[in-house]
């Protein structure tokens, strides 16, 4: 009876020991600094394109304030929601997260079916910047203004060809609400990704394109590569004042600005989102990051904005502002 005794004893004690053990394990792994690795910041889209853009310039400071390398990461695909799909589905630890721009707002109107649900499988770290839109056409395009631009389009119509960055991009939306906006059907020409696009119409093989100027400011300053018929926001670029607003030459309430957010992971602890909404502020605030977002036509959001209730408000109302859109239009990716 002693004998079985001690062995109940020493089981329960070892059991004791046991738990005690993983507890402390589970706090000290709680309790441990975060990030111990390198972080990797995925962009919907290809590289070289203007959110992919964004995402590197504020990798390396957004690296420096978490004392950690944070990566960029492209998976590319589906009209970029294989990246937000990705994400959701990643440990909630923060060493994934996901850069992504008002796509996140329009793929529920686009897409019968998500692998995801933008409001409801996320964390929100806070927003970035508004990109605004200009229109582009290849530098040997007929038209040398925006009314004889407009003139050309209504004559030829679906001869004109306007290109854009795939299925579900903010090219593509732009593009579809020009259209929309003159009356017309235009023969569009996707690609994968804005910068195949923005080559393409250099090149003289497409006649059009609706893009971000953090794409197209650079080709603009140059002069000889492409001609510029307008932006796509209610006032002038204070970078570009030489170029008219659609909406001034015409297309009354044309509005169309890129907002871009970063997110995590469902679940990521508060903790891990403090630090990481800390580090944008930083990188946002960073003397580079504000140098290169003048020389791309574009600044950040104002701080109040850098917030995770910010985002999650402005993800909101722009998913429903451009369900509405994207409805009445008739378009769907799928």
């Amino acid at each position: 009876m002693n004998l079985k005794k001690n062995w109940k004893v020493r089981t329960l004690l070892a059991a004791s020991l046991g738990a005690g053990l993983l507890a402390a394990q589970t706090q000290a792994a709680a309790q441990a600094p975060w990030p111990e690795k390198t972080v990797t910041m995925v962009v919907p889209y290809s590289a070289g394109g203007p959110t992919d853009v964004v995402a590197r310039m504020l990798a390396i400071p957004m690296g420096k304030s978490l004392g950690q390398t944070v990566i960029v990461e492209n998976t590319v695909g589906a009209g970029g929601t294989i990246a937000p799909a990705r994400v959701a589905k990643a440990a909630p630890n923060g060493y994934t997260i996901l850069i992504h721009h008002m796509g996140m707002a329009t793929a529920p109107a686009l897409y019968k079916k998500l692998n995801y649900d933008p409001l409801k499988d996320f964390e929100y770290v806070g927003q970035v910047m508004d990109v605004p839109m200009t229109l582009l056409s290849r530098k040997d395009f007929p038209a040398s203004n925006f009314q004889e631009l407009l003139a050309y389009v209504k004559t030829n119509k679906d001869k004109v060809t306007l290109a854009n960055a795939g299925i579900g991009a903010v090219s593509q939306l732009c593009g579809m609400l020009f259209a929309h906006q003159i009356g017309v059907q235009l023969t569009t020409v996707p690609y994968k990704g804005a910068g195949p696009a923005l080559n393409d119409l250099m090149g003289g093989q497409v006649d059009l394109l609706c893009d971000q100027t953090t794409q197209t400011a650079p080709v603009i300053k140059d002069g000889n590569r492409v001609k510029v018929f307008g932006v796509t926001t209610p006032r002038r670029l204070s970078s570009m004042p030489n170029i008219p607003t659609l909406d001034e030459q015409g297309l009354k309430g044309f509005d169309v600005k890129v907002w871009h957010g970063i997110y995590a992971p469902k679940g990521t602890p508060p903790a891990v989102m403090e630090k990481l909404n800390t580090a944008l502020r930083a990188a946002l605030q960073d003397d580079m990051v504000k140098h290169r977002f003048a020389e791309l036509s574009t600044e950040a959001v104002p701080m109040d904005k850098v917030t995770p209730e910010a985002l999650r408000t402005h993800l909101a109302a722009e998913t429903e502002k451009w369900g509405k859109v994207i409805k009445a239009a008739g378009v769907q990716a799928d």
